[in-house]
Protein backbone atom coordinates (compact mmCIF):
# COMPACT_ATOMS: atom_id res chain seq x y z
CA UNK A 1 0.00 0.00 0.00
CA UNK A 2 1.16 3.63 -0.66
CA UNK A 3 1.18 6.12 1.90
CA UNK A 4 2.65 8.73 -0.70
CA UNK A 5 2.25 10.01 -4.24
CA UNK A 6 5.10 9.62 -6.51
CA UNK A 7 7.10 12.60 -7.68
CA UNK A 8 8.33 13.19 -10.64
CA UNK A 9 5.32 13.24 -13.02
CA UNK A 10 3.87 17.10 -12.51
CA UNK A 11 5.42 20.20 -13.32
CA UNK A 12 4.98 21.07 -9.39
CA UNK A 13 6.40 17.48 -8.28
CA UNK A 14 9.38 18.94 -7.89
CA UNK A 15 12.54 20.60 -10.27
CA UNK A 16 15.25 17.75 -8.94
CA UNK A 17 12.73 14.79 -9.92
CA UNK A 18 12.27 16.19 -13.26
CA UNK A 19 16.23 16.81 -13.60
CA UNK A 20 16.46 13.66 -12.44
CA UNK A 21 14.50 11.62 -15.47
CA UNK A 22 16.28 13.94 -17.34
CA UNK A 23 19.56 13.18 -16.95
CA UNK A 24 18.83 9.36 -16.64
CA UNK A 25 17.06 9.60 -19.97
CA UNK A 26 19.77 11.29 -21.97
CA UNK A 27 22.56 8.87 -20.06
CA UNK A 28 20.41 5.78 -22.37
CA UNK A 29 21.70 7.25 -25.20
CA UNK A 30 18.52 6.08 -26.98
CA UNK A 31 18.51 7.55 -30.60
CA UNK A 32 15.36 7.76 -32.34
CA UNK A 33 16.35 8.98 -35.45
CA UNK A 34 16.38 4.95 -37.00
CA UNK A 35 12.79 4.09 -35.35
CA UNK A 36 10.21 3.02 -38.03
CA UNK A 37 7.74 4.47 -35.67
CA UNK A 38 7.04 6.21 -32.38
CA UNK A 39 4.74 6.83 -29.57
CA UNK A 40 4.29 9.65 -27.04
CA UNK A 41 4.46 8.83 -22.98
CA UNK A 42 2.19 11.61 -21.91
CA UNK A 43 2.78 12.16 -18.41
CA UNK A 44 -0.20 14.43 -16.86
CA UNK A 45 -1.60 14.92 -13.30
CA UNK A 46 -5.70 15.06 -12.68
CA UNK A 47 -6.61 16.94 -9.77
CA UNK A 48 -2.67 17.31 -8.80
CA UNK A 49 -2.57 13.54 -8.60
CA UNK A 50 0.95 12.27 -11.05
CA UNK A 51 -1.07 9.75 -14.18
CA UNK A 52 -0.01 8.22 -17.39
CA UNK A 53 -2.16 9.42 -20.02
CA UNK A 54 -3.35 6.64 -22.51
CA UNK A 55 -5.66 6.50 -25.71
CA UNK A 56 -8.48 3.40 -26.88
CA UNK A 57 -7.64 3.39 -30.19
CA UNK A 58 -10.93 3.87 -32.85
CA UNK A 59 -11.88 0.63 -33.92
CA UNK A 60 -12.48 2.22 -37.66
CA UNK A 61 -8.59 1.71 -38.29
CA UNK A 62 -7.71 -0.85 -40.23
CA UNK A 63 -5.09 -3.59 -38.77
CA UNK A 64 -4.18 -5.42 -36.05
CA UNK A 65 -3.94 -2.65 -33.82
CA UNK A 66 -7.73 -1.49 -33.72
CA UNK A 67 -9.39 -1.12 -30.65
CA UNK A 68 -6.19 -1.44 -28.72
CA UNK A 69 -4.94 0.34 -25.73
CA UNK A 70 -2.07 2.64 -26.59
CA UNK A 71 -0.06 5.54 -26.28
CA UNK A 72 -0.39 8.37 -28.91
CA UNK A 73 1.85 7.69 -32.38
CA UNK A 74 2.58 6.18 -35.20
CA UNK A 75 4.68 5.72 -38.31
CA UNK A 76 7.67 8.36 -39.01
CA UNK A 77 7.08 10.63 -41.75
CA UNK A 78 9.77 11.17 -44.48
CA UNK A 79 9.40 15.19 -43.30
CA UNK A 80 10.01 14.02 -39.50
CA UNK A 81 13.56 15.51 -38.18
CA UNK A 82 13.40 12.20 -35.97
CA UNK A 83 11.28 10.39 -33.43
CA UNK A 84 10.58 13.51 -30.87
CA UNK A 85 8.58 14.98 -34.26
CA UNK A 86 6.74 12.03 -35.30
CA UNK A 87 5.43 11.44 -32.14
CA UNK A 88 4.90 15.41 -31.51
CA UNK A 89 3.30 15.31 -35.00
CA UNK A 90 0.82 12.19 -34.47
CA UNK A 91 -0.08 13.51 -30.55
CA UNK A 92 -1.30 16.77 -32.34
CA UNK A 93 -3.13 15.06 -35.29
CA UNK A 94 -4.71 12.37 -32.62
CA UNK A 95 -5.45 14.46 -29.44
CA UNK A 96 -5.81 17.85 -31.54
CA UNK A 97 -3.01 18.98 -28.43
CA UNK A 98 0.12 20.74 -29.12
CA UNK A 99 2.74 19.70 -27.10
CA UNK A 100 5.60 21.85 -26.91
CA UNK A 101 9.34 20.49 -27.16
CA UNK A 102 10.49 22.21 -24.42
CA UNK A 103 8.13 19.57 -22.46
CA UNK A 104 9.75 16.40 -24.11
CA UNK A 105 12.02 15.06 -21.04
CA UNK A 106 13.62 12.37 -23.74
CA UNK A 107 13.81 9.03 -25.12
CA UNK A 108 12.92 5.36 -23.60
CA UNK A 109 14.83 2.88 -25.32
CA UNK A 110 13.39 1.71 -28.78
CA UNK A 111 11.48 -1.10 -28.53
CA UNK A 112 10.69 -3.42 -31.17
CA UNK A 113 6.88 -4.47 -31.81
CA UNK A 114 4.88 -7.60 -32.53
CA UNK A 115 5.30 -7.18 -36.14
CA UNK A 116 9.29 -6.52 -35.93
CA UNK A 117 8.61 -2.91 -36.12
CA UNK A 118 11.02 -0.49 -33.68
CA UNK A 119 8.93 1.96 -31.97
CA UNK A 120 10.97 5.13 -29.74
CA UNK A 121 8.40 5.92 -26.94
CA UNK A 122 9.57 9.60 -26.43
CA UNK A 123 8.28 10.82 -22.85
CA UNK A 124 6.80 13.91 -22.27
CA UNK A 125 5.19 16.11 -19.73
CA UNK A 126 1.51 17.55 -20.43
CA UNK A 127 0.96 19.38 -16.97
CA UNK A 128 -2.24 19.59 -15.69
CA UNK A 129 -4.77 17.74 -17.66
CA UNK A 130 -7.40 20.15 -16.50
CA UNK A 131 -5.03 23.05 -18.47
CA UNK A 132 -5.39 21.40 -21.91
CA UNK A 133 -8.14 20.71 -24.30
CA UNK A 134 -8.17 17.81 -25.85
CA UNK A 135 -9.73 17.36 -29.31
CA UNK A 136 -9.61 13.62 -30.12
CA UNK A 137 -9.64 12.70 -33.89
CA UNK A 138 -12.25 9.86 -34.09
CA UNK A 139 -10.86 8.51 -37.10
CA UNK A 140 -8.11 7.34 -34.69
CA UNK A 141 -9.17 7.70 -31.23
CA UNK A 142 -12.13 6.36 -29.61
CA UNK A 143 -11.72 7.13 -26.05
CA UNK A 144 -8.85 9.30 -23.35
CA UNK A 145 -8.31 7.52 -20.52
CA UNK A 146 -5.89 8.10 -17.35
CA UNK A 147 -4.22 6.21 -14.98
CA UNK A 148 -3.10 7.49 -11.65
CA UNK A 149 0.48 6.20 -11.00
CA UNK A 150 -0.40 5.13 -7.52
CA UNK A 151 -3.21 2.97 -9.47
CA UNK A 152 -0.22 1.52 -11.61
CA UNK A 153 1.95 1.06 -8.58
CA UNK A 154 -0.43 -1.23 -6.70
CA UNK A 155 0.48 -4.62 -6.89
CA UNK A 156 -3.23 -6.13 -6.93
CA UNK A 157 -3.59 -4.37 -10.17
CA UNK A 158 -0.44 -5.57 -11.95
CA UNK A 159 -0.13 -8.97 -13.80
CA UNK A 160 1.47 -11.08 -16.14
CA UNK A 161 1.05 -13.34 -19.08
CA UNK A 162 3.39 -15.86 -20.31
CA UNK A 163 4.00 -16.83 -24.24
CA UNK A 164 5.38 -19.98 -25.32
CA UNK A 165 6.05 -20.54 -29.11
CA UNK A 166 6.34 -23.64 -31.04
CA UNK A 167 10.21 -23.48 -30.45
CA UNK A 168 9.69 -23.46 -27.17
CA UNK A 169 10.47 -19.70 -26.98
CA UNK A 170 9.26 -18.20 -23.87
CA UNK A 171 8.64 -14.83 -22.42
CA UNK A 172 6.62 -13.26 -20.33
CA UNK A 173 4.74 -9.17 -20.75
CA UNK A 174 3.02 -7.20 -17.86
CA UNK A 175 -0.32 -6.20 -17.81
CA UNK A 176 -1.49 -3.65 -15.99
CA UNK A 177 -5.18 -3.97 -14.61
CA UNK A 178 -8.54 -2.95 -12.67
CA UNK A 179 -8.44 1.23 -14.94
CA UNK A 180 -11.18 1.25 -17.43
CA UNK A 181 -9.19 -0.61 -20.18
CA UNK A 182 -6.68 -3.23 -19.73
CA UNK A 183 -3.40 -2.17 -20.90
CA UNK A 184 -1.44 -4.92 -22.39
CA UNK A 185 1.45 -5.40 -25.05
CA UNK A 186 3.98 -2.81 -26.13
CA UNK A 187 2.01 0.16 -24.12
CA UNK A 188 2.39 -2.11 -21.25
CA UNK A 189 5.95 -2.61 -21.45
CA UNK A 190 6.41 1.16 -21.83
CA UNK A 191 4.23 1.58 -19.23
CA UNK A 192 6.69 0.09 -17.15
CA UNK A 193 9.97 1.07 -18.35
CA UNK A 194 8.24 4.74 -17.27
CA UNK A 195 7.24 3.77 -14.03
CA UNK A 196 11.04 2.56 -13.44
CA UNK A 197 11.64 6.06 -14.87
CA UNK A 198 9.54 7.92 -11.86
CA UNK A 199 9.63 6.03 -9.25
CA UNK A 200 12.87 3.72 -8.72
CA UNK A 201 12.72 1.01 -6.41
CA UNK A 202 9.04 0.86 -6.21
CA UNK A 203 7.81 -1.19 -8.96
CA UNK A 204 9.14 -4.69 -9.87
CA UNK A 205 9.67 -6.01 -13.36
CA UNK A 206 7.33 -7.97 -15.39
CA UNK A 207 9.07 -8.40 -18.61
CA UNK A 208 11.48 -11.29 -19.19
CA UNK A 209 12.58 -11.55 -23.18
CA UNK A 210 15.63 -13.93 -23.64
CA UNK A 211 18.97 -11.97 -24.85
CA UNK A 212 18.75 -11.16 -29.14
CA UNK A 213 14.98 -12.31 -28.73
CA UNK A 214 11.96 -9.81 -29.33
CA UNK A 215 7.93 -11.08 -28.44
CA UNK A 216 6.20 -11.83 -31.82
Amino acid sequence: MLHTEPKGCTPDGGMADERRCRARLAAGGAGGAAAAAAVLVPLCSVRGRPALLFTLRSRRLAGPHSGDVSFPGGRRDPADGDAVATALRETREELGVAVAATSVWGQLRTLPDRHGMTVAPVVANLGPLEALTLNPNPDEVEEVFTLPLTHLLREENQGYTHFRTASSYRYTLPVFLNGPHKVWGLTAIITELTLELLVPGRYRRKTHVPPQKAPG
